[in-house]
């Protein structure tokens, strides 16, 4: 056989397992393994004979099977990286905004060019895709049609051993590449429909009529935080390699807090999101809305729907907003009703980044409380924080310094250069894990230090984590509970949550109460507002 010859069926060959690989390829990286490809798709056959249409109907059935096939590809790689990321499919309507995402976050850590590199990468990725699909077809239909009478009969005997297959019981004879393109249709169909109806929804919110007197009477002079901790996820207090290190380090925050007179309650709460998308979580905290994608976060913005910050300004507070990652325009700070908000650039921080990190958590605690507590004869504050040093790349890891030197934060400087690269890093999962651990027992310990140094009878703290960090950090990929803690000196805080039942301390059991974040608004209303019982149901939603 001629050299030529046998170059062209191997070719051929190699189109067909190629056409096999693509319909049987998984959607999700632990799947990918060789019993995945012990697997029958009737798509394989449909294909088949679809492409022994003739002339010019079946030219353009060619090119639209290259791009059904090219898009089922596409979809699923989309859902490699979402599965890894955020623990489910790749939507198209709501993570269309990812892109950009990544983008910035890749700029932050490996800088401008790497994400240029990496989106012209991306682009052609996609075009490859699509040639090698409409390629790949084109060759079959070749072949099938050099024999149509024999492929046809060839065809058909497939499709009657892939019947009694099924028949049979055999799970491996399905449609698997079909089904996940119906999928991802239907979800987009759903999410449409879910914009709809949420944005027609979003605004019909009884806490909008609720009067000032009265409001938040029980925490009346006193400051409170809702801090969102960066990736902290129920997994580091339940699973390797976590658990034992976050459970040593909460142990000790709780025993140095309540040595220094203060007191704590612990639960979990479900997070809207997990490894990403934290404005995600504070929208569904702050607003009582569930906020589970991008779409709904747009329509919440431009609903009135109160928040809890613009509740606790009805009432009196200055409202501030502390959000160190915000280096854009944020025109979304206007819906949540802050009198001020500190971000990236008017915080004061004259240190060094600690890559994408723009300032750690210790500056962040000292730059509020010298710019808001330590002013003299003024209103409460009611402050949103973001704590960041937890967010990856999580190198390198900062350490506390003395208060009295954080100063405008270029003691820092030191330690924004000290440690490995995030390449480094990230090369392998034992070392990321490690460092973002380490990120973790940083933030417990920034919020103790600043507590034992500030935290005085007229300070209250509600922490919480906005979402577990990425599955193929955690492991995890269907937990999606936060820790959450309240803390406060004053007795009679603890006391306001008492019908919570949340458990005593920072460390948490288990079958600790597991609240939706969504709920949050609205029961920390009931508990410390005096006169609104009537208003709220026995689950302690409004009525």
């Amino acid at each position: 056989m001629p050299h030529r010859q046998v170059v062209r069926h191997l070719i051929t060959f190699v189109c067909f397992v190629g056409l096999f690989i693509a319909l049987s390829l998984p959607n999700r990286l632990v799947w990918i393994a060789p019993p995945a490809f012990v697997f029958f798709p009737l798509e394989l056959l449909v294909i088949g004979f679809l492409l022994l249409i003739p002339g010019v109907v079946g030219k353009v059935v060619h090119a639209l099977l290259a791009v059904l096939l090219g898009l089922g590809l596409l979809l699923r790689g989309a859902d490699l990286v979402t599965h890894e990321i955020f623990a489910r499919r790749f939507n198209p309507v709501f993570d269309s905004h990812l892109l950009a995402d990544a983008s910035r976050l890749l700029s932050g850590v490996l800088g401008s060019l790497a994400s240029v590199l990496v989106a012209l990468g991306l682009v052609l990725v996609v075009a490859l895709v699509c040639w090698l699909a409409y390629m790949m077809l084109g060759r079959i239909q070749r072949t099938l049609q050099i024999e149509p009478r024999l492929s046809g009969i060839a065809l058909l005997a497939l499709l009657l051993v892939w019947g009694g297959l099924k028949a049979a019981g055999w799970s491996r004879a399905d449609t698997f590449a079909w089904d996940q393109l119906v999928a991802h249709g239907r979800d987009t169909l759903h999410s449409l429909q879910d914009m709809q109806e949420f944005a027609a929804t979003v605004g019909d919110d009884a806490a909008a009529e609720l009067p000032a007197d009265g409001l938040f009477s029980r925490l009346e002079g006193k400051d409170v935080y809702v801090v969102f901790a960066e990736s902290y996820g129920r997994v580091l207090l339940e699973q390797d390699p976590f658990k034992d290190s976050i459970t040593e380090k909460l142990n000790w925050a709780e025993d140095t807090l309540e040595a220094e007179g203060l007191q704590m309650r612990s639960a979990f709460l479900t997070s809207p999101t997990v490894g990403g998308l934290s404005w995600l979580a504070h929208g569904t905290l702050l607003s009582g809305a569930w906020i589970d994608s991008e779409n709904r976060y747009n329509s919440l913005m431009l609903s009135e729907r109160v928040t809890l910050n613009r509740l606790f300004h009805r009432a009196g507070w200055r409202t501030v907003a502390g959000m160190p990652a915000i280096s854009l325009a944020w025109p979304e700070g206007t819906y949540y009703g802050y009198d001020q908000i500190y971000n990236a650039h008017n915080f004061g921080y004259e240190g060094l980044p600690f890559n994408w990190v723009t300032m750690p958590d210790q500056y962040v605690w000292s730059a509020l409380q010298a710019r808001e507590r330590s002013v003299q004869n003024r209103q409460p504050v009611m402050a949103e924080v973001a704590m960041i040093s937890s967010h990856a790349p999580w190198t390198p890891n900062a350490h506390l310094v003395p208060w009295d030197q954080v100063g405008d934060g270029k003691i820092f400087n030191d330690q924004a250069q000290a440690g490995p690269t995030p390449e480094e890093v990230w090369s392998d999962v034992t070392t990321i894990r490690q460092y973002y651990r380490q990120s973790i027992e940083y933030m417990l310990e920034a919020l103790v230090s600043y507590l034992q140094e500030y935290g005085d009878e007229n300070l209250v703290v509600l922490i919480l984590g906005d979402h577990q960090a990425a599955p193929m950090i955690t492991g995890d990929p269907d937990n999606r509970d936060v820790p959450v803690h309240l803390i406060a000196r004053d007795p009679a805080v603890i006391e306001a949550i008492e019908s919570w039942h949340w458990q005593p301390g920072l460390m948490l059991e288990a079958n600790a109460p597991v609240w939706r974040m969504d709920e949050v608004r609205d029961r920390f209303v009931e508990a410390f507002s005096d006169s609104f019982s009537d208003s709220f149901s026995d689950t302690g939603e409004l009525n």
